[in-house]
């Protein structure tokens, strides 16, 4: 009895697909994945945290983009989709020009399927991206907004927010995410939890 594997797929391969196809897949090391489809409070709040981005960033030198900007992860051999990305000063692509690989901001909207491994995994392979100053965790169920921001050692400083009427502030680039506009016409919200700084 043999034992049936995965396939594996080249870079090129991968990069094949992902132009033969209007479905998304992330990649690591050989393997593919499909990305699932988002809810509609997903896209309603990535739509509101890039608007808001966009807006303050206007006149300074970054420029925001939403879902489709495919970003290559380091050495790590992972290509994926964040939720929203911004890049200061000129964009660094990858040949041929699809991949984005020095982005300073990644946000991410948490589902009950992603949240576990953008936490975890995804956020540790993240780090190894030299560009990146600034991780951004959104719930969508409930309001909560999480920030990761690097320090000059490497150390990553954590701050949650999960009042409506409060803000998180990503200094790097000077803006601030007010939770009022993040979830604006986002029906359905749970009560927040409690409120924790480190």
């Amino acid at each position: 009895m043999s034992l049936q594997t995965e396939p594996r797929y080249t870079l090129t391969e991968y990069l094949d697909l992902e132009r033969s196809t209007q479905a998304r897949h992330e990649y690591y090391r050989g393997e593919v994945f499909a990305m699932g489809g988002a809810s509609f409070a997903h896209t309603v709040i990535v739509g509101n945290v890039a608007s808001e981005l966009r807006t303050q960033l206007k006149g300074k030198p970054c420029r925001v983009s939403p879902t489709d900007l495919r970003v290559k992860v380091g050495g790590s051999g992972l290509y994926t989709y964040p939720d929203i990305v911004v890049v200061c000063g000129p964009p660094r692509l990858e040949q041929p020009g699809e991949t984005l690989v020095n982005p300073q901001i990644i946000v991410e909207v948490l589902s009950e399927s992603t949240e576990a491994k953008d936490r975890g995994w995804k956020f540790e392979q993240y780090q190894g991206i030299e560009s990146l100053t600034d991780y951004v965790l959104v719930a969508q169920d409930t309001p909560r907004v999480e920030h990761y921001q690097r320090q000059l050692d490497g150390s990553w400083i954590y701050t949650s927010e999960n009042r409506l009427d409060h803000r998180i502030a990503i200094v790097s680039v000077g803006c601030e995410l007010e939770l009022a506009e993040v979830y604006d016409k986002v029906e359905g919200l749970r009560e927040p939890g409690a409120v924790y700084r480190c």
